[in-house]
Parts: C-alpha cells; sequence; structure tokens
C-alpha cells in the first residue's frame, strides 16, 4: 500500500488540483450535453444523439419507434449514475420495450421517467434540467463474463494531459447494470503502462476474485488500451480539463467512446490501483506536453507497474550484481549491449549522452520532457527520454535522464525504480568494467 503522504485527500483534490479547472471546463464536465458538444468539436468519439429535450411537449410528439436499436435516457447533468434508464431492447409488440432488469417498459414509463428529468429530480442544484436520448454502447466480448447486464467503463485520470492513474468498473446486480461505484458496482485498477488489471475494490473492501466466481480479477489485458488513453487525453484537452476524470466505453466495432467528464472524480480509484494518486500528479505537474500521443507515453514511462516487464510477480526476486551487462534496444529496434551500474541510491535511471547518441534515443520523437537537477555541481537541466532494455531476462520500459558520464566506465546507471524484484547481491563496488 502506499505511505500516507502520497495518498490524495478530500481537501488536497478541492483545493489543489479540481481548483486548476477554469469555470468553463468545470461547465463543460458538469453537462453530459455539453460535452457531447466539445468532444465532437474535438474529433474525440461519442454514443451517437438521437434526441434532446427540455419540455414535455417535445417528448409526446418524439417516436421512440424510430430508434431501431437500444438507447439510454439520461440527465444532462446528473451524476453518480442516477436518472440513467438502460433500455435493451424492444420485444416484438410495438409500444413496448425492455430495462436493463428484463423488466417491461411501456411508453408512460419512458415519458414519465423524462418527466421527472425535466423536474429536477436527478440534477445537480443551478444546473439546467435536460434530458436526452442516446444509442446503448454494447458490452464488447472481452468484459461478457465480468459484467452483469450492462456496460462496463473505463475511467482514466488525465493531469496536465498525462494519464496518471485508471480503473475498470464493472456492473454487478447490486448496481442493476450501471457502472458506479456507490451504486455497488466494483472498481478494477489498471496499469497504465500495459492495460492490464490488478486488483478490484468494492465497497472499500479489496477483490482478488469476482463474487461468486473463481474468475480473477487481475491479469487481464483492456484491449485497444493506447488508443483509450490517447482519447481520455484529448477528451480532457478539448474540455480544457487540466485535472479531470474521463469515463470511456469500448464500444465492439467503433472503439472507445467518451461519455462523461468529472472535474472531481472519486478517490476509490487509489485502493483499486493500490497507489497514491497524489504523488503520481506530483510527478507531472510542470512538464510540458506537446499532445495526447506525448502525453501518453509520459504516462506509461511514469507509472508502470514493476510487472509491465511481463515477468510473474511469483517469480520471486532475481539477484543481480552492483555491475551487469544489459541489452539496451536502439532507436532502429536493434539490440546492443550496454555495461550498467546498479544504483539504489539513485531513484532515476541515467544515460551518458554520448552513449544516448549512439543509440539514437534522444530522436526528438523519443523525448519525454525536460526537468532541472540538482547535484554537486548545481542545477543543470537534463532531457529525460524513453528506454527500453533486458536485465536478467526481464524486460524494463522506463524513462531515464541523459547526463554527462564521461568520466566513469559505465554509461548507464540504473536507478531503484527500475530495480523492484531485484536483489542486488551484497558484493564490494568494484567497476569490473575497468581495467
Amino acid at each position: 500500500m502506499p505511505k500516507a503522504s502520497q495518498i490524495l485527500g478530500l481537501n488536497a483534490r478541492q483545493k489543489l488540483f479540481k481548483s486548476l479547472n477554469t469555470r468553463k471546463a468545470r461547465r463543460i464536465a458538469n453537462s453530459k450535453l455539453l460535452t457531447k458538444k466539445y468532444m465532437e468539436q474535438t474529433g474525440v468519439a461519442v454514443p451517437k444523439l438521437y434526441a434532446v429535450f427540455d419540455a414535455m411537449d417535445q417528448v409526446r410528439q418524439y417516436d421512440f419507434e424510430k430508434i431501431e436499436s437500444s438507447f439510454v435516457i439520461k440527465p444532462s447533468a446528473g451524476s453518480g449514475g442516477r436518472g440513467i434508464m438502460v433500455v435493451r431492447k424492444k420485444p416484438k409488440m410495438i409500444g413496448q420495450w425492455l430495462s436493463v432488469e428484463g423488466k417491461i417498459l411501456k411508453l408512460g414509463d419512458l415519458t414519465l421517467h423524462i418527466n421527472d428529468i425535466l423536474e429536477g429530480q436527478y440534477s445537480t442544484v443551478g444546473s439546467d434540467n435536460k434530458a436526452f436520448v442516446e444509442e446503448r454502447v454494447p458490452v464488447h466480448p472481452k468484459f461478457k463474463k465480468y459484467a452483469y447486464k450492462g456496460t462496463p467503463d473505463i475511467r482514466v485520470v488525465v493531469f496536465n494531459k498525462v494519464p496518471v492513474m485508471a480503473m475498470l468498473r464493472l456492473p454487478t446486480k447490486e448496481s442493476e447494470g450501471r457502472a458506479n461505484l456507490h451504486q455497488g458496482a466494483i472498481g478494477v485498477g489498471v496499469d497504465i503502462a500495459t492495460g492490464v488489471t490488478l486488483k478490484g475494490v468494492h465497497k472499500g473492501k479489496i477483490l482478488k476474485y469476482l463474487p461468486d466466481s473463481k474468475r480473477k480479477l487481475n491479469g487481464m489485458k483492456i484491449p485497444q488500451w493506447s488508443t483509450i488513453l490517447k482519447e481520455a487525453v484529448a477528451a480532457a484537452d478539448g474540455a480544457g480539463l487540466v485535472y479531470g476524470g474521463i469515463d470511456i466505453l469500448l464500444h465492439p466495432d467503433k472503439g472507445p467512446m467518451v461519455v462523461e467528464l468529472n472535474a472531481s472524480p472519486g478517490l476509490d480509484i487509489q485502493l483499486a490501483n493500490a497507489a497514491g494518486l497524489k504523488w503520481r500528479l506530483e510527478r507531472v505537474e510542470g512538464i510540458q506536453i506537446k499532445d495526447a500521443e506525448h502525453g501518453v507515453r509520459v504516462g506509461k514511462a511514469l507509472f508502470a507497474e514493476f510487472f509491465s516487464d511481463k515477468v510473474k510477480a511469483d517469480e520471486g526476486l532475481v539477484i543481480v550484481n552492483n555491475f551487469e551487462t544489459v541489452r539496451v534496444r536502439r532507436v532502429d529496434k536493434k539490440w546492443v549491449d550496454v555495461s550498467a551500474k546498479l544504483d539504489t541510491g539513485a531513484f532515476r535511471t541515467s544515460v551518458d549522452r554520448k552513449l544516448a547518441e549512439e543509440l539514437g534515443i534522444l530522436a526528438e520523437s523519443n523525448i519525454l520532457w525536460e526537468r532541472s537537477y540538482v547535484n554537486a555541481i548545481g542545477r543543470e537541466r537534463r532531457l529525460v527520454v524513453g528506454l527500453t532494455f533486458f536485465l536478467k531476462g526481464r524486460r524494463i520500459k522506463t524513462a531515464v535522464s541523459v547526463s554527462n558520464r564521461e568520466k566513469v566506465k559505465t554509461k548507464l546507471l540504473i536507478g531503484r525504480r527500475d530495480l523492484q524484484g531485484f536483489l542486488i547481491s551484497p558484493q564490494p563496488e568494484r567497476d569490473p568494467y575497468v581495467k
């Protein structure tokens, strides 16, 4: 579990991060209809909109029969999943539909529910009471064995155009097919680097298995993961959200679709990821991010779980020496052997500038950001670039700083951030590469 200092609390969320969002960005996030408008302008995919109502006369005149597929009725300004009616399919009889629970719905049930929305029963204070009808996104085949009668969604927390934490939300019988944690859905942490699920959480309780089954919640690979992260960053940027939660549905045919923005996302995501959100937010604060693709590369490099090198945790610790030969991937995808020093006294891995040039990893497309560092000779600006290498058979993809190591023989220093799962042998610290 993370240290207390790494966890984001309610007060810190409100004062330090939510406050960074402009009034306009919060207004967009608070309205599902405004969210749709700005997402379409940005080029981010959203579910198809069928109708918008702000008066009952419009509802009475609307022909629901012309909607040939399943649909969803929502309040524009609802929160916490309240007021959402999912209509799964229509029986053969005209004028009747089925709810997600299998209950027969008549036209009067639809209009009554929309009337409740227009009267503000599900809306937040001070918001416009509008209802709308949109297409229902079917369940992706990958999730069918995990979701109860509803469509799971993926919540991605984005800060400074970087995806910092993610969670898969699974509908349950308790949540009545809705992917909302407060109504009883299950949240499952997701590794930012790989899209592989971690452990689950249900009402504050950690879960390893789907309730009433032997199906593990961890180890599932979410399809189109990189695209999901890019869409989340693009959505936040399109709405002007510096900090926010982006809710995405994965359509089996059309891919990721943004359904909702949240300027103040819930904090249970930290439990599902067993990681502190505050620490992650602080890691990316102030970094200059060029675009969504750049932001995703930064997030993957910074917040990869130790298993993202595709090595199972039950393989145990691997013993290494202070000095090892590692296989490093060049920019042309060729692999070369490089001598490296393993130093738990350093947090981040660093590479000599000349070696970085030889490897081709100083290419502009591989530069993640530039940051100021303080060392024995003062303050200096360093580039941080992406690097992939193998250490004792483990594939490690990370972010490394570029420094001047011309006075030492080992041009690559591996810091403790990339040594999780390794045990360094207590041998004399002597560089075997020095003649």
